[in-house]
């Protein structure tokens, strides 16, 4: 687990393919790597990543097939910088909200505008995520908790602070860039519970209902 708030920004120092799928060699920066051990985790612009290696100024990582195919990690190279961030301990503050590493699709950057300090971005998400977000909610891009400005269509707006600007990688997007999206994994857990997954296959009993909610008088 995460928390979205940013610890460091490293870069790719090197790649390798094996096989199929990918070793990455990353330079941590200034992150702090006194306590990581082998096997630990670490959020690379939002994906989860095993440390395999330390070998003193960052950490060496397998990527499978399955991250290739839902990340943009494919279209990696040497010298790109990312954001990093440690996993979250149990004394840890949660700063921003629960990540889980995971990346449920890729969105793209359409616009970028200047609002006095602030920078403005917005967002097309893919279809099939548009609807786990929702105005002041939460969504990690590139492994940054960040809250939702506005919906407009299949779009949603940022207002990213200059500490944030400054601390991530966020000062390189431009339009056309695809960056790594993760949803609140409370608005996953509610679809399952009130029945709405698409898949019917998954679907196993009634479970929480729409009319068990209102019966219970949680809608007005």
């Amino acid at each position: 687990m995460f928390t979205g708030i940013i610890e460091a920004v490293g870069s790719i120092a090197g790649i390798e393919e094996q096989s199929g799928d990918m070793r990455l060699y990353v330079r941590t920066g200034a992150l702090d790597l006194a306590d990581v051990k082998l096997g630990d985790s670490i959020a690379t612009n939002g994906v989860c990543l095993t440390a395999v290696e330390l070998p003193g100024d960052g950490f060496v990582a397998d990527v499978s097939r399955e991250t290739l195919a839902h990340t943009r990690f494919h279209t990696l190279s040497v010298g790109e910088r990312v954001n990093l961030e440690k996993a979250l301990m149990p004394t840890s503050r949660l700063g921003g909200h629960i990540v889980t590493g995971h990346v449920d699709g890729l969105g793209e950057i359409v616009e970028r505008k200047e609002d006095a300090r602030s920078i403005r971005f917005s967002v097309k998400a893919p279809k099939n995520l548009q609807r786990y977000l929702a105005a002041k909610g939460s969504v990690t891009v590139d492994g940054i908790s960040l809250t939702v400005n506005a919906i407009d269509g299949e779009c949603f707006e940022l207002n990213i602070v200059p500490h944030t600007a400054q601390e991530t990688i966020m000062t390189e997007y431009v339009p056309g860039r695809l960056v790594h999206l993760e949803v609140d994994i409370i608005a996953r857990y509610l679809e399952r519970l009130v029945g709405h997954d698409s898949d019917t296959n998954n679907n196993q009993g009634e479970g929480l209902t729409m009319d068990k909610l209102i019966a219970s008088g949680f809608n007005r």
